[in-house]
């Protein structure tokens, strides 16, 4: 993702996800990980109330993502969603040494 997410007046909710991946070698830096990022790019795309997301990622491992959502509750269907969940657990497992997941409502967003 290369620009700002388009989203509607305020208030609307903003999931925040902060990684950490762990140090590795370059052979196993991506273990699967591209591929299961680009298809939940895509799935979540099509996920009723998803307005977009920001995600940047550092040469220290640290990453944040943050995805902006219509409702708390479209945000919790993504959070359950079979294909996202399933991801969910691998990164837990393989890809993250640490991660933190905050939700917060929009109130105010200035150019």
């Amino acid at each position: 993702m290369s620009s700002f997410a388009v989203t509607p007046d305020p208030p609307y909710v903003a999931v925040i996800f902060t990684t950490l991946r762990p140090a590795q070698t370059e052979a196993e830096q991506d273990d699967g990980y591209a591929a299961a990022a680009a298809r939940m790019d895509a799935v979540v795309a099509t996920q009723p109330g998803f307005l977009g997301a920001e995600s940047v990622r550092g040469e220290d491992g640290l990453g944040i993502t943050v995805s902006y959502w219509e409702s708390e509750a479209a945000a919790r269907a993504w959070r359950e969603q079979a294909e996202h969940a399933a991801v969910r657990a691998i990164g837990r497992e393989r890809w993250y040494r640490g991660y933190r997941l905050r939700v917060a409502v929009v109130q105010r967003e200035e150019p």
